[in-house]
């Protein structure tokens, strides 16, 4: 590494670690502050003096901090996903939604409850993570079709094709259950709130691997944003590469959307605006991204409790509001690299 590389891999390392400074702040903040004010003084005693018996104390140990780890993790979830998927597809606009992801997991999560009778969120989780399983691979096993495989065009036409399909046959059920509609509003809007530990134990083990194969797989994304020739020149297993990362986003994206719902805009923008700081090195987008998409749904979340006292906004709701204009001023900026 020249003189050059190494004042940029400082550089990046210097921005990465305010990153995670802004991380720990924000993850504060989302313990400290609530639609239910709490006095600073009772959230600190809930960790130092836990008094069983305080309504208040149980508040923050049983529901603040739930909420707070989740969104941690689906965060870096989607995050992570979304980089990975924009590079495996070399397409900046991919994401969960585009590709159907939470169209098969919302479709799985209304026969949950329509066939099985499921009404906890714990028992969403299992419905839902299968759903957004089996429509990733649905999307690139059709995608892989032919001779050339799964080009980023295909990928793209049968992300379309899968996600109306999905939608298409969730409204059918819908339309014949109320009471599964009812039900199902609730999860679709996306929302950490009411999200337990189960929950976080549930799907820490999917998104833990999940990271750990997106990560791993930085160097494979590399090559394959330069194209599948020039990656197989390279020596990469073109098929291997993309299998593996495809997992990696089957887990990611299934275990976050199964959790909390389909949340927008976190996987599409975030990696747009790591990937303005980083370059289309994944190397880097990877990690950032991993920091920065927690940092935005927190905030939003936070924030969501704080405007509509004493009720809540959903931070599904609220990303989609913050997304959508950081990633109009990202495109119309031009400070988009390719993936």
């Amino acid at each position: 590494m020249g003189q050059a590389g190494a004042r940029r891999a400082g550089r990046l390392s210097a921005w990465l670690v305010v990153a995670l400074l802004g991380l720990a702040a924000v993850a504060v903040v989302s313990v400290f502050v609530g639609a239910k004010p709490i006095p600073l003084s009772t959230v600190v005693d809930a960790f130092t003096r836990f008094d069983p018996t305080d309504n208040d104390h149980l508040f923050v140990r049983d529901e603040r901090v739930p909420r707070t780890l989740v969104g941690l993790l689906v965060g870096a979830a989607l995050g992570v996903a979304g980089a990975v998927m924009q590079g495996v597809a070399r397409n900046p606009l991919a994401d969960p939604g585009v590709l159907g992801i939470n169209a098969g997991a919302a479709l799985f999560v209304v026969v949950g409850i329509t066939v099985f009778g499921v009404t906890a969120l714990a028992g969403y989780v299992w419905f839902g993570f299968v759903g957004a399983a089996l429509a990733a691979v649905l999307v690139y096993g059709v995608g892989a079709l032919g001779r050339e495989g799964a080009t980023p065009l295909k990928l793209a036409l049968s992300g379309a094709a899968t996600n109306a399909a999905f939608v298409s046959m969730t409204t059918a059920v819908l339309l014949t259950s109320t009471d599964a509609f009812d039900q199902f509003r609730f999860w679709q809007v996306g929302a950490l709130a009411g999200r337990s530990m189960d929950i976080f134990w549930q799907v820490l083990p999917f998104i833990s691997f999940g990271l750990v194969l997106a990560l791993g797989s930085a160097r494979a994304l590399n090559a394959l944003a330069m194209g599948d020739d020039l990656a197989r020149s390279l020596g990469q297993d073109v098929a291997r590469s993309r299998a593996l990362a495809g997992a990696s986003v089957v887990l990611l994206c299934g275990a976050a959307t199964a959790s909390v719902g389909p949340v927008a805009f976190v996987g599409l923008a975030v990696p747009l605006l790591a990937r303005a700081v980083t370059g289309p090195d994944h190397r880097w987008l990877l990690p950032y991204s991993m920091v920065l998409a927690p940092v935005l749904l927190l905030g939003a979340d936070v924030l969501g409790r704080v405007v509509a006292r004493p009720g809540e906004v959903q931070v599904g709701i609220l990303t989609a509001a913050i997304g959508a204009p950081v990633f109009i001023a990202l495109v119309r900026g031009r400070k988009v690299a390719a993936p």
